[in-house]
């Protein structure tokens, strides 16, 4: 018995029809179009889903960690107003009020004659509570500053001119 047509059917077929038994070319290539058209999606997804964490790395802003932790709380629980907020963390510019007090403290311990970082190493412990039956705590008591006897003001004579 021999393969023959049906005489209904078309004598020239479209070249996406395999024949049985043959390999398919179009669901090869599309397959393959689909598995890099997911992974091409998925990085997109993502680079545009780490957006305020690059953001807020790229300008070494003091919120970097926020701005990192909200973004994988959007990840993980697909809230996307966590995603926003971590976006507008990374926009702004909170001030470093940190930077400006260790200035501050520094230049007080270099008045006082104190090394760098080691003002709080010679003071006694103010936040331990005193327990009873353990002693006190001894406060020192605050010496006044001592006046001396006033000293008159020294008498200016108006300079003559010679004529």
């Amino acid at each position: 018995m021999s393969a023959s047509l049906n005489p209904a059917s078309p004598h020239h077929l479209p070249a996406f029809i395999t024949a049985p038994g043959e390999t398919d070319v179009l669901m090869v290539v599309m397959a393959v179009f689909l598995v890099i058209a997911v992974l091409a999606v998925g990085l997109l997804f993502l680079r545009l889903h780490t957006l305020p964490e690059r953001m807020a790395h790229r300008s070494h802003k003091l919120q970097f960690e926020i701005v990192a932790v909200l973004g994988l709380l959007a990840l993980f629980t697909h809230q996307h107003i966590f995603w926003v907020a971590g976006l507008i963390l990374a926009l702004i510019d909170i001030p470093d009020f940190g930077n400006p007090l260790r200035r501050i403290a520094g230049s007080v311990e270099r008045i006082a004659g104190i090394p760098p970082g080691q003002g709080a190493d010679k003071e006694p412990d103010e936040t331990a509570a005193a327990v009873p039956g353990e002693g006190t705590v001894d406060v020192p008591t605050p010496i006044a500053p001592t006046r001396g006897p006033l000293r008159p003001k020294p008498q200016i004579s108006p300079v003559s001119t010679g004529s």
